[in-house]
């Protein structure tokens, strides 16, 4: 590890109170709970039966709701940390974002390996024809793969990792209007995710199809409440900060 030449031009002095620190998450939990119970409404009446692994698929559903909200408090704590404090930066030096990698990556995989134990273990339970089922599952795909290629051929994968908040030099970079992107600025959000949903309908699943909204709705929600005023700060507007709102 490297410390004799950590970066810390990241650091936005703005950012460093406990008051921004916890802006909006208050709304961030009220998403989870509100979202989570919804997508249970949904699975539950086909939940109880059916098992993967060994694993109920009850357990599995639990799991696929734990995973996103794990890795967005996790998001929320680093992200916030490194814009007030460089917090990651201080202790790892410029390894920091290869930490963060490590923790990050492992957690966004683990969206979709959770989904498909509940698609494992909950299959057919869905009831759609299999002409419908495959036919959306295929609309669906065109712009959920064209934009995770978007993503990684234009994004890259540091700036997705959230690299803004660990360097400079990504906020000073232009932003991104190519592949997907030319179709919404925050393709990763709007257009991937809805490779979950695919997976569902391919997968003849109820539970699944619950989870995916689930996911695709939460992600947005750590959109409004973590990044996009993080964003106000780090590129300008009116600050975050000055907002009466939790």
């Amino acid at each position: 590890m490297n410390r004799s030449s950590v970066q810390l031009d990241a650091v936005l002095p703005a950012a460093r109170t406990v008051r921004y620190f916890f802006h909006r998450q208050i709304w961030h939990l009220v998403a989870a709970i509100l979202l989570g119970a919804a997508a249970w409404a949904v699975a539950r009446p086909v939940l109880g039966d059916g098992a993967f692994l060994g694993i109920a698929d009850w357990i599995w559903f639990w799991g696929c709701i734990a995973v996103p909200v794990v890795h967005q408090l996790l998001g929320w704590l680093v992200f916030r940390g490194q814009l007030g404090w460089g917090i990651l930066t201080r202790w790892f030096g410029d390894a920091d974002l290869r930490v963060w990698a490590v923790v990050f990556i492992p957690l966004l995989a683990a969206r979709p390996l959770f989904l498909l134990g509940l698609i494992a273990s909950d299959a057919g339970s869905l009831g759609f024809a299999p002409a419908l089922r495959f036919g959306v599952a295929g609309v669906l795909l065109i712009p959920g793969v064209f934009s995770m290629w978007s993503v990684l051929r234009y994004f890259g994968a540091d700036r997705a990792l959230g690299g803004d908040h660990f360097r400079l030099k990504y906020r000073e970079m232009p932003f991104v209007r190519e592949g997907a992107f030319r179709w919404s600025s925050n393709a990763m959000y709007a257009y991937v995710f809805l490779l979950l949903w695919a997976l569902a309908l391919i997968g003849n699943s109820r539970a699944a199809l619950a989870v995916a909204g689930f996911q695709h709705a939460f992600v947005w929600a750590h959109y409004y409440c973590t990044e996009e005023p993080d964003m106000q700060l780090m590129y300008g507007g009116e600050s975050a900060s000055d907002d009466s709102s939790p």
